[in-house]
């Protein structure tokens, strides 16, 4: 004999939004992809017409460290490859701001510890159809030493909400906002002078007792201009940063440059581009 046991409509509701977050938290981040002392995998926040929102995620082990755009005295830039994927137009990568950590050698790099994301901002060729992300990876993981790491993970972007937009959103928070010298912002940028052909001050106006940290990059990877350092004795309620015009390419002038400058603070940063007069 065969027995039915009744099924409530209430049971059957929340087996299918059981399976429904399933399918969300299975589409809106690929794998970890584990490679030296790291690991790196793709998020997709939910999708709303032809610009969605994603992001790269790095996780490092204790003790190592991977790179910014600029790298600092020594490191390797990431450097990230989409031409791969399906349906994708332009990808443009936000960065969060670096820190400052000691290279090992007597110099400075920059970039992050522990894990970092990177937000994405990427434009669909056509709305309506799937988008599939294809990134080919390439950075470095240092400790004492460093270590190449390839990897090339991949996931479609669906259009059902994501678990992933509030980890998307602290991201976004952490890329520094745009600005102008001058802006009345709670730090900002005052002046940039050169002085002379060796030398550039960059006066920062900032709380009293609050640390900020300065990095300059040139118009072209190719510049490799020194981190900014904090002068002595510079005027009352300014933090007066200096660097030698050194690194630039053969045959560049620093006169007339555009520079991109990245202000630092505790708990908001911002960039600034800056022609050198």
């Amino acid at each position: 004999m065969i027995t039915f046991v009744p099924v409530r409509p209430a049971l059957i509701a929340a087996v299918f939004a059981l399976l429904s977050v399933s399918a969300v938290r299975a589409d809106d981040m690929s794998p970890w992809v584990s490679e030296s002392h790291s690991a790196v995998r793709l998020l997709a926040g939910s999708r709303s017409g032809a610009v969605l929102l994603g992001g790269i995620a790095f996780q490092l082990q204790p003790g190592w460290k991977t790179y910014w755009r600029s790298p600092g005295d020594s490191g390797v830039p990431p450097r990230f490859d989409f031409s791969k994927s399906d349906n994708v137009e332009a990808v443009t990568i936000l960065w969060p701001a670096p820190t400052a950590f000691p290279d090992g050698a007597g110099g400075t790099s920059l970039g992050y510890k522990s894990s970092v994301v990177l937000p994405l901002r990427i434009v669909a060729k056509n709305a309506d159809k799937p988008v599939t992300l294809r990134a080919a990876i390439s950075y470095a993981v240092c400790e004492k030493l460093c270590v190449p790491v390839e990897a090339a993970p991949e996931l479609t972007f669906t259009s059902v909400a994501s678990t992933q937009d509030s980890v998307l959103a602290a991201a976004l928070d952490t890329v520094p906002v745009p600005a102008n010298v001058g802006d009345p912002n709670p730090i900002t940028i005052r002046d940039v002078v050169m002085r002379g052909d060796t030398e550039v001050w960059v006066d920062v106006v900032a709380p009293p007792a609050s640390k900020v940290s300065l990095f300059v990059e040139g118009p072209t990877p190719e510049w490799a201009l020194p981190i900014p350092k904090r002068a002595p004795n510079a005027p009352e309620g300014v933090q007066r940063f200096t660097f030698p015009l050194e690194g630039l390419p053969p045959g560049a002038h620093a006169e007339g440059a555009a520079l991109k400058f990245t202000l630092v603070g505790a708990e908001k940063s911002y960039e600034f581009n800056v022609n050198l007069n």
